[in-house]
């Protein structure tokens, strides 16, 4: 694999991680809006993490998404619990940030952020197993 590539994919998983940490510091600050927001990044930062093993991206948040499902959620590399979990960070993340009468509980956060962390484990464990095995998945 290019190392080029694969310092990208990693750089991203770690911003992916620091995303999930600061979810989980605002949710204990009761800043539901913002951990929100956190909990979204950090699925969009694991979503451009993969995508950096095969050198692509995308200036859409839409965009990235749509591809990774379509190659890496439909083709079964992962679970598709979790084109779900990208909808949902997604809509919520919209409306936490676009929508002023937007409320969002913290029971809801706390969803986002475990759903957030299952997204990242599975990435994570994905991109560190390429990695390792040096593949060339492209």
């Amino acid at each position: 694999m290019d190392k080029a590539r694969a310092d990208l994919a990693v750089y991203r998983l770690e911003t992916a991680r620091q995303c999930i940490i600061s979810a989980k510091a605002l949710m204990e600050i009761s800043d539901y809006k913002g951990a929100a927001n956190r909990s979204y990044y950090t699925v969009f930062h694991c979503m451009r993490s993969v995508l950096a093993l095969c050198a692509i991206d995308f200036s859409k948040h839409s965009a990235v998404g749509a591809y990774f499902r379509k190659e890496y959620i439909k083709t079964g590399i992962f679970d598709v619990s979790m084109s779900d979990i990208i909808s949902e960070a997604f809509d919520i993340r919209s409306d936490s940030d676009y929508n002023d009468y937007f409320v969002i509980s913290k029971k809801e956060v706390e969803e986002q952020i475990l759903n957030a962390q299952y997204f990242y484990d599975r990435v994570e464990e994905y991109v560190v197993s390429k990695i390792k095995a040096d593949e060339n998945i492209c």
